[in-house]
């Protein structure tokens, strides 16, 4: 296991890509799927955000450590961004970029529905702009559609998970539909798609 609460991320220089990660129901298999064919080495971050129930303490991150050799993060209040991290979001939180760190927004509890992907994509988009990316998973009802619009808008780059192959797939199909994603790919090959995109960041940004 790979949970790494305890050691911290230094801060960092700003200039690699940064994925956010957005699923809803069903998207525990998906993750799984994405996370064990991410390599060691990528350069990238990668935020999960999942629709957690605020009553429970989620077990996600140590779920998902088990995936992967990448150290993995429950997300704290302003804990540095760095490549070659994995964070989750805590139950029962909003979750926004801000230079270079994560912070995090306690939810109300009289809170009805759930955009939680919207609002960190829209934070991810206006932060990390051409280094933004953002990848929508099995879900329902329609958060993440918005903020993929405002990553493309912005200069990012946008994916869907083929809803052939999601448990639930109004989420990623509501994304396709509103013509706001650039790639529709299965889970265990988003990681390949995403190198290739990090390889034309290296040569635009060289």
């Amino acid at each position: 296991m790979n949970i790494t609460q305890n050691r911290e991320p230094k801060k960092t220089r700003q200039d690699f890509p940064v994925v956010g990660i957005g699923a809803s129901a069903g998207g525990l298999d998906a993750f799984k799927k994405l996370l064990k064919a991410i390599p060691a080495d990528s350069g990238m971050a990668y935020v999960i955000v999942q629709h957690l129930s605020p009553d429970y303490p989620s077990s996600l991150p140590e779920i998902l450590s088990l995936s992967t050799e990448i150290p993995v993060h429950k997300i704290v209040n302003d804990i540095n961004l760095a490549p070659n991290h994995i964070y989750i979001i805590p139950e029962n939180n909003f979750l926004v970029a801000e230079d270079g760190i994560l912070k995090l927004n306690q939810r109300a509890d009289n809170e009805r529905g759930n955009n939680s992907i919207d609002i960190f994509f829209d934070s991810l988009a206006q932060v990390h702009k051409t280094f933004a990316i953002g990848v929508i998973l099995s879900g329902t009802a329609f958060d993440g559609t918005v903020g993929l619009k405002k990553i493309k808008e912005f200069g990012g780059v946008t994916i869907a998970q083929d809803p052939a192959t999601a448990l639930f797939k109004a989420m990623p199909q509501n994304a396709i539909d509103s013509d706001t994603v650039d790639y529709i790919v299965i889970p265990e090959m988003i990681p390949d798609q995403l190198l290739q995109i990090q390889k034309s960041y290296a040569i635009n940004h060289a």
